[in-house]
């Protein structure tokens, strides 16, 4: 009897735990996150029509202008992760951006190595960014976080999750931060290019002169270029 009543309260208890793990899974779903060992977004919808072009911004001020004409001229938008220094010195062309429709993200502010970095310091990095972004534009930017050379170690991903921020890496990596060659850009941006991508670019020259091309092929081949967030449906 005793055995029996001891078998009903073990399944009782064991009904009640896993009620709860089901509700945190439910509810609580960033801290989830957070937990696993690489919680950061390489691409978005696959099912999807929709590509994303991402530029990470520390200089190449002067090459901002022509890509956001680029993107305007079709009536497209990107996503533009912008260093924290550069934008301290570039009031002006972060509102530009924002003003052109397009999307502002998080990209830390003296691009450091987050790999290396501790908790606090990652947070510290996307905190005074954040606070300095939101004073230029009179609001908040998006809630997405975009690490220096995609280095990134548990630290960084605490740190975003902690703000409610996603950290987000590419699907397609350009170069173009080191190979100024515009067909091969060009190359590295559309080859296989399918629904769900991140396209990572920079401000460079030759980025900016076949952009046009880039974003001309994507709709050519029935591709809608959307902000990351679109892309992932937030």
């Amino acid at each position: 009897m005793k055995a029996a009543k001891f078998r009903f309260f073990s399944a009782n208890i064991i009904i009640v735990f896993t009620l709860f793990a089901l509700c945190a899974l439910v509810f609580y779903p960033t801290v989830d996150a957070a937990s696993t060992k690489n919680p950061a977004y390489y691409n978005g919808n696959r099912d999807s029509d929709f590509i994303s072009v991402m530029i990470n911004v520390y200089g190449g001020t002067e090459f901002i202008e022509p890509m956001l004409e680029a993107l305007t001229s079709r009536g497209v938008t990107a996503t533009f992760f912008i260093g924290g220094c550069w934008a301290d010195d570039n009031n002006d062309t972060v509102k530009a951006i924002r003003d052109a429709g397009c999307e502002i993200g998080n990209h830390g502010f003296f691009h450091r190595d987050h790999g290396k970095l501790g908790y606090e310091k990652n947070l510290e990095e996307i905190v005074v960014t954040d606070k300095l972004l939101t004073e230029i534009l009179g609001e908040k930017p998006s809630n997405l976080f975009a690490p220096p050379s995609g280095s990134f170690n548990d630290n960084t991903f605490k740190a975003a999750a902690s703000l409610n921020m996603l950290t987000v890496m590419w699907s397609k990596d350009t170069i173009d931060w080191r190979d100024h060659d515009g067909p091969t850009i060009f190359k590295r941006a559309t080859t296989n290019a399918e629904g769900g991508d991140f396209v990572l670019m920079h401000p460079t020259e030759a980025t900016a002169k076949v952009l046009p091309q880039i974003l001309d092929y994507y709709a050519a081949v029935g591709l809608k270029v959307v902000s990351v967030s679109e892309n992932l449906a937030l």
